[in-house]
């Protein structure tokens, strides 16, 4: 094994502390800005140090807590849920398409990279989930058009090809295995990294997931809306009374509208930063492994 020299440790440490710092620095800024009063920043603009601290933020989210604590609890369960189906659809399709005696592995193959280059188009999908599914205004609409990705059913399929050992797989095909048992009791058990991967990438898409909120579910089912889409709707109002009072010079108090902009950040971006750390292990070796090879 070859030693890494000295000096050249410690440029690469330097590299990797230089890298952190910024990687760390706009997260710390935005908890920062969250924390300022509108009238510093409309005065100084963005800065580290605030000349004015202020809960103003905070205390218009905790003025909707109940709207916003449903909206969390609603999110949640797409996360989960949508994950879970998420996981289900692409690893049984993956585990199909990596196997060489599927007879339609190549059909299979077409459908899945086709999507990847060419789209049916918004109006299209939109015509196709409203009007022939019926998924208007329900939460099915929130959780199955983003349920399967072409590009995880790739990714997975190369896993199971390269990492799970065709010998076990015979041997337990031997003992009278079946296939559903086959991928339930052997493949997935050995799988966790690259399930972990793409389930840490699934579920962070659902929980920011506010466009299909605003394309599928109207106003009359305002009880459907994300956390993101909620959040989203009382910042756009908050800068659209701010403005109406600017034009009309009727302004009695700034709005916290930048402000209430990084705390709308800071708010969404809380769970992942807490679920990361976590399952760091498990994403690093699901990445290395899942890797499209030649």
């Amino acid at each position: 094994m070859k030693i890494i020299r000295p000096r050249n440790n410690v440029i690469i440490s330097l590299l990797a502390i230089i890298i952190a710092i910024v990687t760390i620095l706009p997260i710390v800024f935005v908890f920062i800005i969250s924390f300022s009063s509108e009238q510093s920043i409309v005065k100084r603009g963005y800065s580290f140090i605030p000349e004015e601290l202020s809960l103003e933020a905070y205390t218009y989210l905790m003025a909707s807590i109940d709207v916003i604590g449903r909206a969390f609890l609603l999110s949640l369960f797409i996360m989960v849920v949508g994950t879970a189906l998420s996981l289900w659809l692409i690893s049984t399709m993956a585990f199909a398409i990596s196997r060489s005696e599927c007879r339609l592995q190549k059909l299979y193959m077409l459908l899945i990279i086709i999507p990847m280059f060419f789209s049916g188009g918004l109006v299209a999908s939109y015509v196709v989930n409203t009007q022939f599914l019926s998924m208007k205004n329900t939460v099915l609409a929130l959780i199955l058009p983003g349920a399967c990705s072409s590009w995880y059913i790739l990714v997975m399929k190369t896993y199971f090809k390269h990492q799970i050992p065709e010998e076990l797989l015979d041997a337990a095909r031997t003992d009278g295995a079946t296939t559903l048992s086959l991928f339930l009791q052997i493949v997935l058990p050995l799988s966790k990294p690259i399930l972990v991967t793409v389930g840490i990438f699934e579920a962070f898409a659902y929980w920011n997931s506010w466009y299909y909120a605003m394309l599928y579910i109207s106003q009359s089912h305002s009880e459907l809306y994300p956390l993101q889409y909620v959040l989203y709707s009382i910042q756009k109002n908050i800068e659209f009374v701010s403005l109406n009072d600017r034009i009309s010079g009727a302004v009695v108090r700034q709005l916290p509208t930048e402000s209430f902009r990084m705390a709308v950040v800071v708010v969404i971006t809380i769970p992942i930063l807490i679920a990361y750390p976590l399952l760091n292990k498990y994403l690093e070796k699901g990445i290395m492994a899942g890797g499209l090879k030649g």
